[in-house]
């Protein structure tokens, strides 16, 4: 039967059979109830030490002696026998010499044939003669090879006693035997050779049986105790000898080491232990000893209970493994005591004498365990008593008369083994142990990695111990089960601690080195498990399980203390536990009783952590509620917090022990009674505040949020699935607010002081340094935004963790940023225009003047037609207040995705009612007013034109907005825009003025108009022609919006407010060089180019303009340079001092604006405005059109500003300067000369694609154009027609992504739908297409009425069919 299965079948019903029906095979298996008295086991341990004592090796000293008269006889009779013990155990590797063996003996050789060698006995002549012999022989190349190759002993042994013999009989008679003695005495000094080769190589601990064997061949071949030092004649006879005698015993404790040991662990003097020696002496004998060796071997082959038996273990291989070896180990022991003392082998006749036995060498290697407990001494000083070089079979060994007879029954009595063996041997151990415990002398182990130090058993008690199981028959196992057993009783009892009971487990544990088997009584404890007594099984079983409790017990203990600043450490519980309870695999873990442990360990922890916040809680509240603040809940939350961490970080990587989480019992104990605590207190401090009228300091409730986040983020990591019992955003929430209102009570002061601080330069350390372009803005940008970030981020800070809240709050500074920013624009726009609007020196020359002298330099100017075109002188300042609107954008941009702006309008809108439900009315609208254009205003100065601008005013007479000057145009294009916010319906008045240097301005024209939120319910914008009082009309395009409190809606408004700013300031400075450019690009500059001069030709043809002119020589291309030459210089100079200040960005956008300038002027050369009446304006000449086209093409070449070098534009980007007006442009080479009636088909056809467009585009939603009106004036022009162009919302303005991505779309419908716009313009100058030009301007008001009561119909369905009047659609 296999062993495993045999194991599996077996062991445990054996275990349970020994725990539970009391069977015993043997006394000395397992404990009785007999008690071991302190008296016998000291006598037993006595009579064991004694008789170690008895058989130890007899210590020799030298004594000269007279030569004997005759010969002695030869030790053996033929070298054959001599050789015996190696021929037969030949295959036996542990019997060969080592590899590299040949070459160190051949080196101590070379040592003795040239006296290098150390040892006495080498240095005779007759010796060195006998070596150098056999190392003749030995250096022969067949004879060495073959030595390397079987390294076998008696090879080199034969061959040198062949050698010796050789050469010892040189020069004998043939009848003297004397040489072979010396011939024996030679080769036992080889031998020894061989053994001190072996000994300092270190290869001896390898092959302790070929230094057995060598030590014993050595003994025979000196049998007659030859002292190898002496110095011997050549014949081998002296006159006298020194010979080594054995010193008689003494029988004195002082020469006994084990008996010393003995008295001590026991607690006796010399004095008492000798008497005891004296008086059992004659009792505790060698023969004594062997008779209980050979009584006991009888009984092991009887299967008495006196031993062993098979049903002490559970395979019965283990059985037969351990009776063999048992066998074995006797037939030693008993040689053993027959080699101490020969007398009693005398008894015994030949036939009875120890034989070697071969056979074993296999037992030996399959049972490497037993072995190991024989031990054997590094030096032969220190040889134990049973000791012996072979193994013997002693069987056969009877000592004649004193032969025990067969015993009839299980009682046996020994001399040296007593009746429970296992019983008196744990006596003696932990009498050992307790004594070395207490042994301040012992000193312990040193610290290593590994463990502290420690004192476990001293060398004596273990050479001791190791005699006792040795002599007692107790297996190693037992010992260390033994062993273990008494250090389990030790730990309960508390006399050991902790770290000595590990150091115990890794003791048993750990193989003992070869160095240290001599000294260990302890073998391997986790070996096959299945040659254990079932005894031993079950002890240890109950070892490990004791041990257990008790570590559980101290762990409990340790844990209570877990929440203090210092605890006591469970690493050391924890490891003994798992590495030598757990891992174990004779102890079962019963889930019950863990389980309970468990939730006992958790109950107890939650007590403790009970019992720690009320501690933390008298510590930190006073008891007076009168003396509450916010601190105390701070402070307590502190500690709990604190508490918390240092668990979370204590446990960090071992979180659960036995199952148990300390941090999840301490959160779940004290967590819950914070928050409640923190409830009431917080309550109750809100209470009193309010009773008292005062307020708790914001950054106290900021402080108090942040605390108690904390906590509720820890409770919300170990109780994922419990509520905080603490409402902390809805309590606290007003402490953001009221820092939210503080804010936009300062935000004005804050402005006007960043402001009031600001020199408005450059930041450069050396004026004459050329800025970067981070510093070409001023301080007071970066200060308000500094401000900004700053209330911003102390809320962002509080990390709030209500969504809703923190976008309401994020709205709420949203609008105060808005405000901020705002204010900055408006005062920042108010410098910068009287800084723009300043006389120059000229003009305040003039204003010196009398009115009489005003009217003659007037009318001198105009006789002379002198154009008062002057650069003008810009400051520095100017340009950085550009910087900083520019600034002010990018940042705001920054503050724009920083606080997620989209995200938080997403929070709000998920938590708004459904559309479904009836929505708050709105109160405020922004009506966004666009001043476009005016058409055919009064003349009002001399000159027959006028300078206009217009001013906007509400019924009050309250100015709401002033537009630039447009000099000299009674056509004039404004496109400037205002925002304008009311509750309800307003009047406003346009007024147009002229601008005039001297004097008064003059009144062009009123015009009014009702915005009424009631008329924009569709959000559409609408454009209104209103008629002047005087003459001419005027253009708006008017949209609404409603004021939301939306965070998009803020930022949209904030970005309009910064885009519109910085677009008035670059309109500001592209006026002052305006003037210029259109002086330059003049219909008179043309003239005077093609004309080449003033002629009669040029006279007749002003009064015959109507007429087809001829043509006259075209100019060359340099004349048509050479024309726009200053206007290039004047570019460059003006350019050259913006690029000093302004940075990149704000120069091309500067550098754009003039481009559009310039478009606007090439376009009003080549046609007038769009209207529906004809124009007075003369169509050019195709000379003219080539030159005008020419003077584009430089100017695109100009602006575009490309490097002849590199390729690389440096001016304004191509997609900028490719702009739909300049495509417009460019088309009208194609249709400017045409028939008109060509120019008409072509018109109507461009108008039947686009209507046929819009129809295949329109669903089947139709709706009565009822609104439509005139676009181009009439009566029905004061209602307003819905255009259906797209607005510039403030929601598509609420960053700087979506202002480019909507300025892309409309580029992309500009190109994507060609009008007729620029033929109807040409048509404007041919009188025979006015009533074409009556008719298709009704037919766009229709169409973009049409278009627009779709439109309206489409979002009334999209809303669900409610009216939309007075609503805001949520977004």
């Amino acid at each position: 039967m296999s062993t495993s299965s045999t194991q599996s079948k077996h062991i445990n019903g054996r275990i349970n059979s020994l725990q539970s029906n009391g069977h015993s095979s043997r006394d000395g298996s397992r404990p009785r109830k007999r008690i071991v008295t302190h008296n016998d086991a000291y006598l037993y341990a006595l009579r064991v030490a004694y008789l170690t004592y008895l058989l130890q090796p007899r210590v020799r000293r030298m004594q000269h002696a007279p030569a004997p008269q005759t010969p002695a006889p030869r030790s053996s009779t033929s070298i054959n026998d001599l050789m015996k013990d190696f021929s037969l155990l030949r295959d036996n590797k542990s019997t060969r010499f080592p590899h590299g063996f040949m070459s160190e003996l051949e080196k101590r050789l070379t040592g003795v044939l040239m006296g290098r060698e150390r040892k006495p006995e080498y240095n005779d002549a007759a010796i060195k003669r006998t070596f150098a012999a056999f190392f003749n022989a030995f250096t022969e190349q067949s004879f060495k090879k073959r030595m390397e190759k079987d390294r076998r002993v008696e090879d080199l042994v034969l061959i040198f006693f062949s050698n010796a013999t050789k050469e010892l009989q040189k020069g004998k008679a043939p009848g003297d035997d004397s040489w072979k003695l010396m011939a024996d005495r030679h080769l036992a000094l080889f031998v020894r050779l061989i053994s001190l080769v072996l000994k300092d190589h270190d290869w001896i601990r390898d092959r302790p049986e070929l230094a057995g064997r060598l030590a014993t061949l050595e003994s025979k071949l000196l049998a007659h105790d030859q002292d190898l030092s002496s110095t011997p004649t050549r014949n081998g006879a002296t006159s006298s000898k020194t010979v080594e005698l054995a010193v008689p015993l003494s029988y004195e404790v002082k020469d006994m080491p084990l008996v010393q040991v003995v008295a001590r662990i026991f607690g006796l003097t010399s004095t008492q232990v000798q008497s005891d020696i004296n008086k059992y002496k004659p009792v505790w004998t060698e023969k004594a000893a062997l008779q209980d060796l050979k009584s006991y071997q009888t009984y092991l082959n009887l299967n008495s209970r006196n031993t062993l038996r098979s049903d002490d273990f559970d395979l019965d291989e283990a059985y037969d493994n351990w009776r063999k070896a048992e066998a074995q180990d006797l037939s030693q022991m008993m040689l053993a005591i027959v080699q101490a003392n020969p007398e009693l082998a005398k008894s015994t006749t030949g036939s009875n004498l120890p034989q070697f036995q071969v056979q074993i060498s296999s037992l030996d290697s399959a049972n490497p365990s037993y072995p190991d407990a024989l031990m054997r001494m590094s030096d032969n000083s220190e040889r134990s008593s049973y000791v012996i070089e072979q193994p013997v079979d002693m069987t056969t060994m009877s000592s004649g008369s004193h032969s025990p007879e067969t015993p009839s029954g299980d009682d046996a009595a020994f001399t040296f083994i007593p009746p429970e063996a296992r019983a008196y041997y744990r006596f003696i151990v932990a009498q050992a142990f307790t004594h070395d415990l207490n042994d301040k002398s012992l000193q312990p182990s040193e610290v290593t990695a590994d463990g502290p130090a420690v004192k476990l058993l001293s060398k004596q008690s273990m050479e001791l111990l190791n005699e006792i199981a040795l002599r007692w028959r107790i297996p190693p196992v037992s010992r260390i089960i033994l062993f273990l057993d008494v250090v389990r009783e030790k730990f309960i009892d508390e006399e050991i601690t902790l770290d000595t009971l590990d150091a115990v487990f890794n003791f048993i544990k750990d193989q003992p080195s070869e160095a240290k088997k001599n000294h260990s009584f302890v073998n391997p404890l986790l070996s096959d498990r299945t040659k254990w007594l079932l005894a031993d099984t079950a002890l240890y079983k109950q070892i490990l399980s004791s041990l257990h409790e008790a570590l559980m017990r101290d762990l409990y203990n340790t844990m209570q203390q877990c929440y203090e600043p210092k605890p006591p450490s469970i690493g050391p519980i924890m490891y003994v536990l798992e590495h030598h309870i757990y891992d174990d695999p004779s102890f079962f873990k019963s889930p019950e009783e863990m389980d309970a442990f468990a939730g006992a360990l958790y109950e107890g922890l939650q007590q403790k952590a009970h019992a720690t916040y009320r501690g933390y809680l008298e510590q930190h509240v006073p008891k007076d509620q009168e003396s509450w603040e916010f601190f105390n809940v701070i402070e307590l939350g502190k500690a709990v917090t604190a508490l918390a961490q240092k668990i979370q970080k204590r446990y960090k990587k071992n979180p659960e022990i036995m199952g148990v989480n300390p941090l999840s019992a301490l959160v779940e104990t004290i967590l819950p009674l914070y928050a409640e605590d923190a409830r009431d207190i917080v309550t109750r401090i809100l209470e009193l505040a309010q009773t008292k009228g005062e307020e708790v300091p914001i950054e106290d409730g900021f402080q108090l949020y942040s605390e108690l986040t904390d906590i509720r983020r820890v409770h919300g990591e170990v109780l994922p699935n419990v509520p905080f019992p603490f409402p902390i955003e809805a309590t606290l929430a007003e402490f953001v607010w009221r820092w939210i209102r503080m804010t936009e009570s300062a935000i004005t002061d804050w402005v006007d002081q960043a402001i009031k601080q600001d020199n408005f330069r450059v930041r450069t350390d050396n004026p004459q340094q050329i800025p970067t372009e981070e510093q070409r803005h001023s301080v007071s940008v970066i200060d308000i935004f500094s401000s900004f970030n700053q209330a911003i981020d102390r809320v962002v800070q509080l990390n709030w963790d209500d969504d809703l809240q923190y976008a309401k709050f994020m709205t709420a500074l949203a609008k105060i940023v808005g405000a901020g920013i705002a204010r900055y624009c408006d005062v920042l726009e108010q410098r910068f225009i009287k800084e723009m609007d300043r006389l120059s020196p000229e003009q305040e020359l003039a204003a010196s003047q009398t009115k009489q002298e005003k009217w003659l330099q007037l009318a001198k100017d105009t006789w002379n037609n002198k154009e008062k075109i002057e650069p003008f002188q810009f400051f520095p300042e100017s340009f950085v207040k550009l910087n900083n609107i520019d600034f002010a954008a990018q940042q705001l941009d920054k503050l724009e995705h920083e606080i997620n702006v989209d995200a938080c309008a997403e929070v709000i809108q998920r938590h708004t009612p459904p559309v479904t439900q009836r929505q708050k009315k709105i109160n405020n609208y922004v009506f966004t007013i666009k001043i476009v254009e005016a058409e055919d205003l009064k003349a009002c100065d001399m000159n027959g034109s006028s300078d206009p601008y217009v001013v906007l005013g509400d019924e009050y007479q309250k100015r709401l907005a002033k537009t630039r000057i447009v000099y000299r145009n009674l056509n004039p294009r404004w496109d400037e825009s205002v925002d304008i916010t009311t509750q309800g319906p307003l009047n406003i008045i346009a007024t147009v003025w002229d601008w005039d240097a001297l004097g008064d301005h003059d009144c062009v024209g009123r015009a009014s108009l009702k915005l009424d939120p009631s008329h924009f319910g569709d959000f559409m914008p609408r454009e209104y022609w209103l008629d002047l009082d005087s003459q001419g009309r005027i253009l708006l395009r008017v949209s609404m919006e409603g004021e939301r409190d939306d965070i998009q809606f803020y930022f949209g408004k904030a970005f309009r407010t910064l885009k519109r700013t910085e677009r008035d300031m670059t309109r500001s400075i592209t006026d002052k060089l305006s003037a210029y450019i259109h002086y330059c690009l003049s219909r008179r500059t043309l003239r005077n180019l093609t004309s080449k001069g003033i002629s009669m030709s040029t006279v007749s043809s002003y009064f015959n303009r109507n007429r087809p002119q001829q043509p006259t020589q075209a100019p060359s291309e340099a004349e048509i340079a050479n024309a726009l030459k200053r206007l290039f210089a004047y570019f460059d100079d003006n350019f050259a001092i913006m690029n000093q200040t302004l940075t990149s960005t704000a120069m091309v956008m500067v550098m754009t604006r003039l481009w559009k300038e310039v478009l606007v002027t090439i376009e009003a050369l080549l046609v007038p405005p769009l209207s529906d009446k004809p124009s007075q304006q003369r169509q050019l000449n195709q000379q003219e059109v080539d030159v005008v086209f020419k003077w584009l093409q430089y100017l695109f070449d100009f602006f575009h500003a490309v490097d002849e070098e590199t390729g690389e534009a440096n001016g304004v980007p191509l997609d900028v300067l490719q702009s739909p007006k300049y495509f417009d442009i460019k088309t009208l080479n194609f249709f400017y000369f045409e028939p008109t009636d060509a120019l008409i088909r072509t018109s109507e056809r461009m108008a039947s694609a686009i209507a046929t467009r819009q129809q295949s585009q329109r669903n089947r939603l139709s709706a009565p154009a009822s609104l439509a009106g005139p676009a181009f004036g009439g009566a029905a022009g004061l209602v307003g027609l819905p255009s259906t162009r797209r607005s510039k919302s403030i929601m598509l303005s609420r960053n700087l992504g979506t202002m480019k991505k909507a300025k892309e779309e409309k580029w992309k419908e500009a190109q994507a739908e060609p009008n007729d716009d620029m033929i109807l313009r040409i048509l404007r100058m041919r009188p025979e297409a006015e009533r074409y030009l009556k008719d298709r301007s009704r037919q766009k008001e229709r169409l973009a009425a049409a278009a627009a009561a779709e439109m309206i119909v489409r979002q009334s369905l999209m809303a669900g069919g409610g009216r939309m009047m007075g609503n805001l659609p949520r977004r």
